[in-house]
């Protein structure tokens, strides 16, 4: 019995001291994943004109990566603030990076609908895409997307720096990365 008891022990200092190796860990080496510094996971979808779009193509410049939808009342509402932000920066030189765009991820059920509210609210980017998958959308599952409106923002070598961004957080993140 004492021989058991031991071992547990031992198993567990080596449990706990493992897990505080790996909370200290740097992240920008974990790899792909949703959290600040990994690697955005690729979305690769289909545009309103059926056209095959890749996030990985727009490695170079910052990325917001936006999750939104033509039925969500929040999402419409942020829309323009987004957009406002895209006009102000698009033109702008960031430190290591091209320019600044936007990839549109939308949880529509309804290509009319889709493109109807891109239209509407000025959408104008050329980078939007939906698999019309709602909730079960195969393009936000890896971005574990429970509530919209939701993005991300990326460098220029697709590493998520921010997430979250809403209202006057996503200039002041774009501010902070535009060349001085």
């Amino acid at each position: 019995m004492k021989k058991i008891n031991v071992v547990l022990v031992i198993v567990a200092v080596a449990v706990i001291t493992y897990g505080f190796v790996a909370i200290g860990k740097d992240k920008s080496k974990l790899g792909e994943g949703i959290e600040i510094g990994q690697t955005a996971p690729e979305i690769d979808g289909f545009n309103p004109d059926s056209k095959e779009l890749k996030l990985s193509s727009l490695k170079g410049n910052i990325v917001l990566v936006d999750f939104w939808a033509s039925w969500c009342g929040p999402c419409r509402r942020e829309n323009p603030n987004v957009v406002a932000n895209y006009n102000k920066y698009k033109s702008m030189k960031f430190t290591g990076a091209k320019g600044f765009t936007i990839f549109s991820v939308s949880l529509d059920r309804d290509t009319t609908h889709w493109k109807n509210a891109i239209a509407s609210d000025n959408l104008s980017w050329p980078y939007h895409v939906c698999d019309f998958g709602y909730w079960n959308s195969k393009l936000s599952a890896p971005y574990q997307i429970m509530s919209i409106p939701n993005n991300f923002l990326l460098d220029a070598n697709g590493v998520i720096i921010a997430k979250g961004l809403r209202e006057d957080a996503l200039g002041a993140a774009l501010d902070k990365l535009v060349q001085k």
